[in-house]
């Protein structure tokens, strides 16, 4: 007997999210949709199946075998269809379409420029741009949900290919009013007996912050910690102690002398920023268009020298 089941490529989609996200609910969010939508997609998806395709476990719910093999075949067709996208989009030459991409909050201080700078020159492609911080874009790059992710903290993995683009030039900063602030040549340890305001744990900034500090030996009690680089900066301006920022994102306080850079052994660290996508990803035309354009362009687009603003 043949059983013949005809599934579409929306419930496919519908099925692989809900799958990855272990949510119906997140689904839904993720695929602006209606949750009542996605679960009536799913149980047609079953009904065709003659299996369910998920269980329910107290709150959550857990494939079935049928609806771990359903899975397998859904990514291994959705990612055929992309591949033929992105080849036809390639012969025809056409820089259009979306552009998805997931970047570290830090990075929102340069990332809407280059963006915004390859729109101006591309205004067909439609991207979808999302903020978090360092750990839930890692998350986002091992599920494969973005064309390609920005971080400057890359975890170590082989299965990774990664290109640095930018310098990030990670400073302590104080108030201008701050004891140390006009000061040469502070130790670290100095700068650890002072108030600090930190990033949240999983923030990339925080991570190498917290290595210089176990390098050296020393250890700080957080006095506050916050969950934004803007969040930070506010802080250090309303006095509430010192902290570690991007300098990309302090153009204006330094300028307006709302937060001064401290001398401090060790700093500047400069890092990069990387743009990291899985090993063997077929990128689009437009994912690789604009990965090209922020490699050769972004250095151009944000001129930034350290020393302007060095103590």
């Amino acid at each position: 007997m043949v059983i013949e089941m005809h599934f579409t490529l929306q419930q496919l989609k519908l099925f692989e999210s809900v799958f990855r996200n272990g949510s119906y609910t997140r689904a839904a969010e993720e695929l602006h949709l209606s949750q009542p939508a996605v679960s009536i997609q799913i149980k047609r998806l079953e009904e065709q199946a003659g299996l369910p395709l998920f269980e329910l476990m107290g709150k959550k719910i857990f494939p079935t075998e049928a609806g771990k093999t359903i899975y397998k075949a859904s990514c291994d067709i959705l990612k055929s269809i992309e591949e033929v996208k992105n080849t036809i989009e390639s012969i025809k030459g056409d820089v259009k379409g979306p552009l998805r991409l997931s970047v570290v909050t830090t990075s929102k201080y340069f990332m809407p420029h280059l963006l915004g700078s390859f729109l101006n020159k591309y205004p067909d492609v439609e991207p979808k741009l999302v903020f978090t911080n360092r750990s839930k874009v890692i998350q986002r790059l091992q599920n494969n949900e973005d064309d390609f992710v920005v971080m400057g903290q890359i975890p170590e993995d082989d299965k990774l290919e990664t290109y640095p683009f930018l310098e990030n030039i990670l400073v302590p900063v104080a108030h201008p009013n701050h004891p140390l602030a006009g000061k040469k040549n502070i130790s670290l340890k100095q700068l650890a007996e002072h108030r600090f305001l930190v990033r949240e744990e999983g923030s990339g900034t925080r991570l190498v912050f917290d290595r210089l500090l176990k390098k050296n030996e020393l250890v700080i009690e957080p006095y506050m910690q916050l969950g934004s680089s803007e969040a930070l900066k506010q802080a250090v301006m309303a006095g509430l102690g010192l902290a570690i920022l991007s300098l990309h994102s302090l153009r204006l306080e330094l300028a307006a002398n709302k937060l001064v850079v401290l001398d401090v052994e060790g700093f500047p660290i400069k890092r990069r920023w990387f743009a990291v996508h899985l090993k063997g990803k077929q990128l689009s035309l437009v994912s690789r268009t604009f990965l090209d354009y922020i490699l050769e362009q972004s250095k151009h687009i944000l001129d930034f020298d350290f020393k302007d603003y060095n103590t």
